[in-house]
């Protein structure tokens, strides 16, 4: 393809991409109201567990439309992936060599699935994070908190630990691209189960342990097994490269 039909096609993805984006977001629009009933819960549970008055603020008129349109938007763009990755991949994958191929399909089956569980464990722990943040007001004061900061947060805190699920995903690309061996990732492991307890510990600081081994143990499960990809790999290419020099030594003599 030349430069302008590659333009041409670029532009079809795209239109197809928005489309799809647009109509997830008008979908979004109608699911809302129930997206923000559940991201709300935890802030009605403090009147429960703590006592005291705590309420979703609004404090502009607009307020709380740009909540409803940002919602929309974000659950718009979760219904409609399907379709904008198809299309970002429609458009690479004819330019990628097999093996390329092969990676990058590898790489969308495994990442998709562990971004997910990584926002479901986010929103298992969100409850005791936004408890235990309100806990520090004093009990006879209210809990009034603004209705746009606390989607961010939810979002930020979710989001955040889906993408710490994704990371030995990354691990083994950068082993399979031959920048990291499995020998290194072995060799770190003391290192990596630090600053997964000190994330967890920072992301959810629960007053019990709970929530962060609920976190910490599948993150480090994940990681002994990108460790072990990555040595079946390495083991894998390591014979193929003894099986090369010999055939090369057999044509010499």
């Amino acid at each position: 393809m030349s430069l302008g039909q590659h333009l041409v096609e670029l532009r079809k993805r795209l239109y197809l991409a928005a489309a799809g984006l647009l109509i997830g977001a008008i979908a979004g629009w109608f699911l809302s109201d129930f997206v923000w009933d559940q991201l709300r819960e935890p802030i009605y549970a403090i009147i429960n567990a703590q006592h005291r008055n705590a309420q979703i603020n609004y404090p502009d008129i607009t307020s709380a439309f740009d909540l409803k349109l940002k919602i929309s938007l974000y659950v718009g763009l979760i219904v409609s992936s399907p379709v904008w990755l198809y299309q970002v991949f429609a458009f690479l994958v004819p330019g990628l060599t097999r093996t390329e191929k092969k990676y990058t399909f590898g790489f969308l089956l495994t990442a998709i699935p562990l971004f997910l569980a990584g926002c479901a464990a986010g929103w298992i722990v969100l409850p005791h994070v936004v408890e235990l943040m309100t806990g520090f007001a004093p009990t006879e004061d209210s809990a009034f908190i603004n209705a746009q900061g606390y989607f961010d947060f939810v979002l930020k805190l979710v989001v955040a630990i889906g993408i710490a699920f994704v990371l030995p995903v990354f691990i083994v690309l950068l082993n399979f691209a031959g920048v990291i061996s499995a020998a290194s990732i072995i060799k770190s492991w003391r290192i990596a189960i630090l600053v997964i307890v000190l994330f967890t510990a920072i992301a959810t600081p629960a007053a019990d342990v709970v929530s962060m081994f609920l976190l910490a143990i599948p993150m480090v499960m994940l990681y002994f097994a990108a460790y072990g990809i990555a040595w079946l790999h390495d083991r894998r290419t390591a014979k193929k490269v003894l099986a090369f020099e010999k055939d090369l030594g057999l044509g010499a003599s």
